[in-house]
């Protein structure tokens, strides 16, 4: 079974608003067997247009599992808290 990832590029518009997203998401991507590989604000853009702040990447045991997070109702509902709280471009990736 090949794994899953999770690219996020994220600005953060509303700090406030978007603490609400941070506190929901975790146990929706902890039950799915989310594992952090990157995640901060330092980082080169080097070819494209992204002007995003913020780069995340995440691991799951299966690309399944990664699409199963993301569509879940926990993780809809962090989702939901972060509306127009943040720009954010989401690609789930199948790993080799």
């Amino acid at each position: 079974m090949r794994k899953g990832y999770w690219i996020a590029n994220v600005t953060v518009l509303d700090a406030r608003r978007y603490a609400e997203y941070q506190a929901l998401a975790p146990s929706a991507l902890a039950q799915y067997g989310a594992n952090f590989l990157a995640r901060g604000s330092e980082r080169v853009t080097l070819e494209g247009n992204t002007s995003h702040t913020r780069s995340v990447i995440m691991e799951f045991p299966s690309y399944e599992q990664a699409l199963a997070c993301y569509h879940s109702e926990e993780y809809q509902r962090a989702k939901a808290a972060r509306e127009g709280a943040a720009d954010v471009d989401v690609v789930i990736l199948e790993g080799l």
